[in-house]
């Protein structure tokens, strides 16, 4: 972490960390893990996945043209 970026993101971590517990403990139930790769493995429609894809592409400079596997 850098000079000045590395206390921000420790307090960010620490409030996250806070939050959770208040739900827990408010709320009651168990903490469940949703993993490192939770928002990788999401299930997303696979025409906005290609869309937004397509765009990330495109803002590089390259030409997509899209066309359905066979």
């Amino acid at each position: 972490m850098g000079k000045k970026s590395g206390p921000k993101a420790a307090v960010a971590v620490a409030h996250t960390i806070l939050v959770i517990v208040w739900h827990l403990l408010a709320h009651g139930g168990n903490y469940t893990d949703l993993g490192a790769d939770y928002y990788t493995r999401r299930e997303e429609d696979p025409e906005r996945l290609a869309a937004r894809l397509k765009r990330k592409i495109e803002s590089l400079g390259y030409t997509v043209a899209l066309t359905p596997a066979a």
